[in-house]
């Protein structure tokens, strides 16, 4: 891909089809042809359930995070940043003009959040705990 995303992407068409998606059911079941994202770019204005649905959804099925949202949308209204935001969405991202500006937006949005960005993980079992602890 130009923008060097080696990532596979998955994609869906409406709110209902990205909650079947995310809950592996109905088309969505086989988790190897379909697998969990690590990250999500999510548009508030779908068909079938906006965007804002979706991430009220993610976050109830989701309460300790885990899934990374990202908002791409033309919306620039602070009110829909703000409720984005209070409803747990990692960020707030406003979709680019033309083509230009979209492969750049992509080029920072891997380097960031598929390259840098660290997720928590688990910590290791100690096998050997102290009396201490």
């Amino acid at each position: 891909m130009k923008a060097g995303v080696v990532n596979p992407l998955h994609w869906v068409r409406s709110g209902g089809e990205a909650i079947k998606y995310l809950d592996g059911s109905g088309p969505y079941e086989d988790r190897d042809r379909y697998p969990l994202p690590s990250v999500i770019l999510l548009d508030l204005n779908m068909p079938d359930g906006d965007g804002f649905e979706v991430l009220t959804w993610i976050r109830n099925k989701y309460p300790n995070g885990g899934l990374l949202v990202v908002v791409l949308t033309r919306v620039e209204e602070i009110k829909k940043i703000n409720r984005a935001y209070a409803l747990g969405a990692n960020s707030f991202l406003t979709k680019p003009g033309n083509v230009e500006e979209l492969q750049e937006l992509v080029n920072i949005f891997s380097g960031y959040w598929l390259l840098n960005n660290r997720q928590p993980q688990p910590e290791p079992r100690n096998p050997f705990p102290s009396h201490n602890q």
